[in-house]
């Protein structure tokens, strides 16, 4: 148990360049964990956590990679995750199975989009969090307007653990505000710790926000509230006790400040890791539903002695078989014991158990709940729970994503196609948002993801890793279609062929669901028969014709979303009634009531930031207005101006060499998927006629 007490399971997330892998890169230095610091751009070896010859080239991560590190007999277990929206899988996977979070915001920059959708991520699953401002060293850095961007734009109550001693490139050190002494890196590497006094010219401004802190943090400490009404000295336990109650009830947010580039002010960010993140035992417990009963939850505790639960949040296929990395939430998992995937309800041998260090691996015997390591050569699928015979429990899966973009491709000969299998089955079980499908017309693999970067990366591992050569067709857009009004369906069917017959009838309306709204249902089923018209039996078979409609659209055959079916009344017969007449009844009912609800194309919107010189902000803003943009608002930051904008997906194609070209290469932009739109009539004209152009070739 004390191990237990000692243990922290984190990860690092932020928006893309904000530096968390060069973060994590120092933390594992000053743990003790790698002797020589590495850089993600550069000569060298490249970065410890990104461990893929792509993520060295491109500078980026792409795959999250897990390590533990102790520090002041803390045992820390950190998951390094990607920024690029495409790779959101990683982050959402992370973050479920994690107990604590480190936001990291660039201090020039501020929150971001991406900042944006990994607290929706953290907020999804509870996890409490801490700030940490990085790149203070930069040019217009500014650390107070990160933590007004915090309160302001993710409502977090964001409160400054730390000042900065100097600005931009004078950047030297921080002031801890509970202790109230200066800090600086010394060293080399920044090995050497050094507390000093204040400097003169900031006691003032320290005893100001220690002020702020101190009234912030008392709202989760009675004690300490009255500690500081009687203005009677305050001990640095209280202090520290407040802000833990305060982190773990997720209402507070403690900001601290540093460069981990420039090798400052990290060691106080893992101190404040050990101190105010919840372990395993103080984390707000997991629950997991009985096998064949979605309403029985059970409370899992990470004790050793009760039956081992644990859950495969992420896979990666290699040469010697899969890796399978699982949080243990209750139970201890040994080498050789036998496990119940609850999924498949297959019995499987636990052959061996390694401990993962980014790529690197080391076997070990047992692990214990709280942990988070890797099982080799067990076959299963992302969001399964593994238990001992003991225990027959099914953890919740993570949320995923739908999907916004596709791609056709082909092998180029028959050795391709081969190799081209073996990798996207692979790719399917590594990752939940990359979705393949056969076209049945034409016979095309189309391959779906989050991104153009997701796919092309996809594309890029095939060559490489498999050596398959593709000749891939242009992107596509996954459009949607949707209803706008409420329709009714009076629907009989009757079949009388000899013997038993078929018949069914169903009555009731589909209204429209809000498409706009993230969490949105895509179809919810309402069941208002009353006194048996329909048997009970009989109302599963109506919903699944109901949703069979759903595949495909009255306009263009796309997928239909934001449906709800009302079903009011029907009759049946006690003979010609069946599961089958009330599905192929449903099915048509559905069919007739589509037609008139007004059925339109749907988009995806995009929602795009772009990071301009301010002056080619006119060129940027225009170029965007050109691609139908909606600008939702800009900001300057010295000289670089933020444009925020949404903008139809089929807008954005090549848009990178578009920007580039512009501004002579030095803006940049990042874009996420926001919400469904009705396309504007003339477009949706355009993507009727190409639709059908495309199924006739098909023909």
């Amino acid at each position: 148990m004390k191990e237990l007490k000692s243990t922290r399971n984190i990860g690092i997330s932020a928006h893309i360049d904000s530096g968390k892998t060069t973060l994590t890169e120092r933390i594992l230095y000053y743990a003790g964990k790698i002797h020589k610091i590495e850089e993600v751009r550069g000569g060298g070896s490249g970065a410890t956590m990104d461990h893929m010859e792509l993520e060295k080239e491109k500078g980026i991560t792409i795959t999250s990679a897990a390590t533990s590190v102790y520090w002041k007999e803390n045992k820390i277990n950190i998951i390094d995750t990607p920024g690029h929206v495409d790779f959101t899988v990683e982050v959402e996977r992370s973050l479920r199975v994690l107990d604590g979070a480190i936001l990291i915001l660039c201090a020039v920059a501020g929150v971001q989009s991406q900042s944006i959708t990994v607290d929706r991520q953290m907020k999804r699953y509870n996890v409490p969090r801490v700030a940490f401002i990085n790149k203070m060293d930069r040019m217009g850095s500014n650390p107070f307007k990160c933590i007004d961007d915090l309160r302001d734009k993710l409502g977090h109550n964001a409160i400054a653990m730390q000042i900065p001693i100097g600005e931009e490139e004078n950047f030297k050190g921080i002031v801890d505000l509970i202790t109230m002494k200066a800090i600086y890196n010394e060293g080399e590497k920044g090995d050497d710790l050094i507390t000093k006094d204040i400097p003169d010219n900031l006691k003032e401004f320290a005893v100001e926000k220690r002020a702020e802190m101190l009234e912030a943090i008392s709202m989760f400490d009675e004690a300490l509230m009255e500690d500081l009404l009687e203005e009677r000295e305050i001990s640095e336990d209280k202090i520290h006790q407040a802000i833990w109650n305060g982190v773990n009830s997720l209402e507070l947010t403690p900001v601290f400040m540093g460069s981990a580039f420039k090798n400052k002010a990290v060691q106080p960010l893992l101190d404040a890791i050990c101190r105010y993140l919840p372990s395993p035992l103080e984390a707000k417990p997991a629950k997991a539903f009985e096998v064949g009963d979605q309403k029985t939850l059970v409370e899992l505790k990470p004790d050793m002695d009760l039956p081992m639960v644990c859950l495969a949040f992420k896979i990666t296929d290699e040469q010697f078989g899969q890796l399978t990395y699982v949080r243990i939430y209750q139970g201890t998992l040994k080498k050789g014991m036998n496990i119940y995937n609850s999924r498949t309800g297959k019995k499987l041998r636990v052959g061996r158990l390694v401990r993962m260090h980014s790529n690197d691996r080391q076997n070990i015997d047992v692990a214990n709940a709280g942990d988070i390591i890797a099982l080799i050569g067990v076959d299963c699928a992302s969001g399964d729970t593994f238990c001992d015979d003991k225990i027959k429990v099914s953890l919740e899966s993570m949320f995923i994503a739908n999907p916004v973009i596709s791609l056709a491709i082909s092998p180029k000969d028959n050795d391709a196609a081969t190799k081209m299998g073996k990798a996207i089955s692979r790719f399917i079980k590594e990752d939940p948002t990359f979705k393949v499908r056969t076209d049945q017309e034409s016979g095309e693999t189309i391959i779906s993801g989050m991104g153009e970067l997701h796919l092309e990366i996809y594309i890029e591992r095939m060559n490489r890793e498999y050596e398959v050569e593709l000749n891939i067709g242009a992107p596509q857009v996954n459009y949607r279609e949707a209803i706008t009004r409420k329709s009714p369906f009076d629907y009989t069917h009757k079949k009388q062929t000899g013997g038993s017959g078929q018949y069914a009838c169903v009555i009731g309306d589909i209204e429209p669901l809000p498409f706009d709204v993230e969490g949105t249902e895509e179809f919810e089923f309402n069941n208002k028969v009353k006194g048996g018209n329909i048997p009970s039996e009989y109302i599963s078979a109506c919903e699944a014709g109901f949703k069979d409609v759903m595949n495909e659209g009255p306009l263009a055959a796309f997928p239909m979303i934001g449906i709800k079916v009302n079903l009011a009344d029907g009759k049946y017969h006690d003979v010609d009634s069946s599961d089958m007449a009330f599905r192929i009844c449903s099915r048509q009912a559905m069919k007739q009531a589509v037609r008139s609800a007004g059925a339109v194309i749907l988009e995806p919107m995009m929602k795009v930031e772009v990071e301009t010189p301010t002056e080619f902000q006119g060129a940027v803003i225009g170029d965007l207005s050109s691609r139908r943009g909606i600008i939702g608002g800009s900001e300057v930051r010295d000289d670089i101006t933020v444009v925020l904008v949404t903008v139809p997906l089929s807008e954005m194609f090549g848009y990178s060499t578009a920007l580039r070209s512009a501004t002579q290469g030095k803006a940049t932009f990042s874009m996420e998927f926001d919400s469904y739109a009705i396309c504007p009539k003339h477009i949706q004209e355009s993507v009727i006629e190409k639709r059908k152009d495309k199924l006739k070739e098909e023909e």
